[in-house]
């Protein structure tokens, strides 16, 4: 395992540290098996984003509907100068980092308070690292930027062990696309990944309106059909299937009973579907469904006892006047 020491042979030309699975993780062929041979069929949502995937989403960012991008944006322009003061990181670890869009409030206010760090994005699209990566140094010259290339839904147990205060980010809602025992999980291995006195900063849907939930999921526009149809695209050109999007229909619709979204495909007709790579095909009836993702929304107290559980002390509580999203601030004592 790579130290702190080890890392700094990184130079300014960008270099991705791939980050060795701690547990076994299925590949698509093997999800596939498991979700759509059975009934009811399911998908991980990994595989939405491939990168048609991705450009759709960063669309769905921008439609009116869509309120968690821009609100927790909106949280950590406004809470950005506290959060730095408050962890003073030496090293900032970002989970499921993307295009680290929003991460750059928290670099503006480092160069006000004039606190040099460490940057770490953690992802699993290597091109996306290199061009934040790029972008983020040419704008911000004193920042060192060490992407980590894996998936964190493999563990996090071969992470570098970072030598000085830590802040960990985990935003954007994802925590809500775990089941409660995965959440947990999830939450206990990044713990696992701190120090005493380390940070973890998590950003969360809440529980609100159902309309404005469901909207969220359904913009006007189609956006959010068009992400969720591109799934059966991955599958056709990664299992050699011959999945017709024409003959699935979007749908998001939030539960209330386990508040959550939960997004599907639903075909529109029988239909017989070829899985190349599986060597079979399998019989989908008209109405049937398939998952595709899950949003768990959460009331703060859920979060709190979340976070608790695993060994972690809230310290802040950062939400908007609507109270639509929370960034969360721990501690691990």
């Amino acid at each position: 395992m790579d130290t702190i020491t080890d890392l700094g042979r990184y130079s300014r030309a960008i270099q991705c540290l791939a980050i060795a699975p701690a547990r076994y993780v299925p590949d698509l062929v093997e999800d596939a098996r498991a979700g759509l041979l059975e009934r009811p069929r399911s998908l991980p949502p990994k595989y939405f984003y491939d990168a048609r995937g991705a450009d759709l989403f960063n669309r769905i960012c921008e439609t009116p509907e869509y309120y968690p991008t821009r609100t927790e944006d909106a949280l950590l322009q406004e809470h950005s100068d506290d959060i730095i003061a408050m962890t003073r990181p030496g090293y900032l670890i970002e989970l499921g980092s993307g295009s680290s869009k929003k991460t750059a409030n928290l670099f503006d206010a480092c160069e006000k308070q004039d606190l040099s760090c460490v940057y770490a994005p953690f992802d699993i699209c290597k091109p996306v690292l290199i061009e934040a990566a790029d972008k983020l140094q040419d704008t911000y010259k004193w920042l060192d930027v060490r992407p980590l290339l894996g998936d964190y839904h493999a563990g996090l147990g071969n992470m570098p062990h970072y030598r000085g205060c830590k802040t960990f980010l985990f935003l954007g809602g994802t925590i809500g696309n775990f089941t409660p025992p995965e959440a947990r999980s999830f939450i206990c291995d990044i713990r696992n990944c701190m120090d005493p006195g380390d940070f973890l900063l998590l950003g969360a849907d809440r529980i609100k309106d159902p309309a404005v939930l469901n909207a969220a999921y359904n913009d006007a526009q189609g956006i959010t059909a068009l992400f969720n149809l591109n799934v059966l695209r991955v599958l056709n050109r990664e299992l050699d299937a011959d999945f017709s999007t024409d003959s699935f229909v979007h749908s998001a619709v939030y539960n209330n009973e386990l508040n959550r979204i939960e997004m599907y495909l639903i075909s529109r007709c029988s239909q017989e579907i070829t899985l190349g790579k599986l060597g079979m095909s399998i019989r989908v009836e008209s109405g049937e469904k398939i998952l595709t993702e899950l949003s768990y929304k959460f009331y703060f107290d859920e979060l709190e006892t979340l976070l608790e559980e695993c060994g972690l002390k809230v310290v802040r509580h950062f939400e908007p006047d609507n109270r639509y999203f929370s960034l969360v601030l721990a501690q691990r004592e």
